[in-house]
């Protein structure tokens, strides 16, 4: 089994990260799963939430919203929709965001503004979430 994983984190923008870990903690579908060193072969579609990269004593966590992860001989892949380094998230902007996107709900002229406006809600829900934890 090899000393390390190799990870990459890809955004429609950007790779966000190329390298070498110990583990990484993905907010899977189903769950959040670890991956080590040797994981077996797997994907899964991912939920919003904060993806944990370990190196050493370092964790480095990044939200994550929409997309999917692989698990292959060669490491772990992560594809996602769009990636936010929680770092630089205004908390005071957020919540601004999250109210809005709230009011949105009941200001929908259609269901599809109201579908709009409710997926907002709940990706903004979870960046505080990921936040917070």
């Amino acid at each position: 089994m090899a000393d390390k994983l190799h990870f990459d984190l890809v955004s429609p923008e950007r790779r966000l990260f190329q390298g070498d870990v110990d583990m990484v903690v993905v907010p899977g579908e189903e769950g959040d799963f670890g991956v080590l060193p040797g994981h077996a072969p797997m994907m899964s579609a991912i939920r919003s939430g904060a993806i944990s990269v370990h190196h050493g004593e370092d964790v480095k966590r990044t939200f994550i919203h929409g997309g999917f992860a692989e698990v292959t001989p060669a490491g772990l892949t992560v594809l996602a929709e769009e990636a936010i380094d929680l770092t630089g998230v205004d908390r005071e902007q957020l919540a601004k965001d999250l109210s809005d996107a709230r009011e949105d709900i009941g200001l929908a002229r259609d269901d599809h503004e109201r579908a709009a406006a409710e997926a907002r809600v709940a990706k903004l829900e979870a960046l505080t979430t990921a936040l917070d934890s």
